[in-house]
């Protein structure tokens, strides 16, 4: 029996790992669920899971969760903060830690998990995105075992040969990496419609249900961006080393090319219970809920090359993996105010990725040797991209209006 910390419980990921977790209560018991402020899903998951802490990270909703969860008899114990978040990633009971909150907020728990040495199930790219190298660091020192819960992540690890050394692609006989994308809704839309696009419309993507945020950073391409970066940490990997093909079924998740001309992809239902599930239990397989592959079903599979033009994101994403870690943070930390100005109608579609280049162009170089000096440099790019929106909307909005 293992202990697991759900940090992130009710998102999309979070329910998706509850799910298979039921599956098997002979295997894994819940000992912290997580949530930033949806208290009633939390309260619903509680009941299920019978955990021994449940942690709200807005302060200002603690008291009404407290009473909430006092009235339904529930013996939890309730705690408010980012501390707690981190004392239950950290604790010692715990075996394992589902890192699935959305953002740069996710960055402080999940490594406090790292350096507890846990087993952190990887879903919160943005702490490698912010912090690759540092995270990196501490994953080594502190004997922490990372699992990659992104689909594309997870296929690529599944595909590695069992021996294979971070960072030595060629001798593994590994010539390259092929990180799949869907292309979003918008694959096929004529490109000046895309600056009519709407929140809703972001939000609609063909294969996956996702949260709003991850959703449209799936139709902008900067979640494969952000993936991009992701896997040049994950597997110790060069810029030239990955390239990014779309496949609109989404049943290829990524492949492995090797140097003999072999081509090892892993495949199955766009469903992250299989990732999940096989992240929980490696090196073992569970059941996961997911439904097997019918090749009788199967359209055909059709695979292309993504359009500077229509996925600007995902080429600045690029750009900044090669810059260093000021760029990726900075981009990330844009992005997630960007998204944000979106979603609220402040700017169009398109804009997100000018607010985007506009912050790292204005941002210098600079060296991020902490996880302080990370933090500041992610707050003064959410500055800097707030000031840019703010230059941005009022001409957005009168041009929408007009």
């Amino acid at each position: 029996m293992q202990n697991i910390s759900i940090l992130g419980a009710t998102g999309s990921i979070g329910k998706s790992t509850i799910d298979v977790l039921n599956r098997h209560p002979e295997l894994f018991s819940v000992y912290a669920l997580t949530a930033n402020s949806n208290i009633e899903l939390l309260l619903q998951q509680a009941l299920l899971c019978s955990p021994k802490y449940v942690v709200i990270a807005d302060p200002k909703q603690f008291k009404h969760a407290k009473k909430l969860f006092s009235d339904h008899l529930l013996s939890c114990e309730v705690l408010s903060g980012h501390t707690s978040l981190e004392q239950v990633a950290s604790a010692p009971e715990v075996d394992i830690v589902m890192a699935a909150i959305v953002g740069a907020a996710g960055l402080l728990p999940t490594l406090a998990a790292v350096k507890a040495g846990k087993k952190v199930l990887l879903a919160n790219k943005e702490s490698l995105v912010m912090s690759g190298d540092l995270f990196i660091q501490a994953a080594n020192q502190y004997n922490a075992q990372i699992m990659p819960i992104d689909s594309e992540h997870n296929a690529i690890f599944q595909c590695l040969p069992a021996d294979f050394k971070y960072g030595e692609l060629c001798s593994s006989g590994i010539s390259k990496i092929l990180l799949t994308g869907s292309g979003g809704p918008f694959l096929s839309s004529p490109l000046s419609e895309l600056h009519h696009v709407t929140p809703d419309q972001a939000c609609a993507h063909p294969n996956w249900d996702m949260g709003r945020k991850i959703s449209v950073d799936s139709a902008t391409m900067m979640n494969k961006g952000l993936e991009f970066i992701e896997a040049k940490w994950l597997f110790g990997l060069e810029s030239s080393d990955i390239q990014v093909v779309l496949h609109p079924q989404s049943i290829i998740h990524s492949m492995v090319q090797y140097l003999d001309g072999s081509v090892l992809a892993q495949m199955g239902n766009p469903d992250m219970r299989t990732p999940i599930a096989h992240a929980l239990a490696f090196p073992d397989r569970i059941v996961s809920g997911v439904a097997p592959l019918d090749f009788n079903q199967l359209a055909n599979f059709t695979f292309t090359e993504p359009e500077a033009e229509r996925y600007p994101n995902l080429i600045l994403a690029m750009q900044a993996s090669s810059a260093g870690q000021y760029a990726t943070t900075t981009l990330n930390a844009a992005n997630e105010v960007a998204v944000d100005a979106f979603l609220q109608g402040q700017i169009g579609f398109m804009q997100i990725a000018q607010v985007n280049q506009e912050c790292l162009q204005q941002t210098s170089s600079h060296n991020l040797d902490s996880i302080e000096a990370v933090l500041e440099s992610d707050n003064s790019a959410r500055r800097l991209s707030i000031n840019i929106i703010g230059n941005l909307s009022q001409p957005c909005m009168q041009r929408v209006s007009s």
